[in-house]
């Protein structure tokens, strides 16, 4: 059987959830965008029901910990494995 998944945000737009499991994917926390929009017929339906990002309840403090965590100028994403583009 699998893992048992845990709802850890609800989102408006399936583009914010999109973003957040990006950010924990990079992480190494698997996630799952959950959304009811009838098969993408009627994408007003997330009005009612929002879109939904679910992770596995193991990783579920530590997915909460990455997303909650403040962004700063500090943060330095471009480490050896990218090129600085020349200019």
């Amino acid at each position: 059987m699998g893992e048992a998944m845990a709802v850890i945000r609800e989102y408006a737009s399936e583009s914010e959830a999109h973003v957040a499991r990006s950010v924990l994917e990079a992480h190494d926390i698997p996630a799952a965008v959950l959304r009811d929009s009838a098969g993408g017929m009627l994408p007003s339906m997330q009005l009612i029901f929002p879109v939904r990002l679910a992770v596995r309840q193991a990783d579920m403090a530590r997915a909460i910990d990455v997303l909650d965590a403040p962004f700063t100028d500090n943060d330095d994403y471009l480490g050896d494995d990218f090129d600085t583009p020349a200019g």
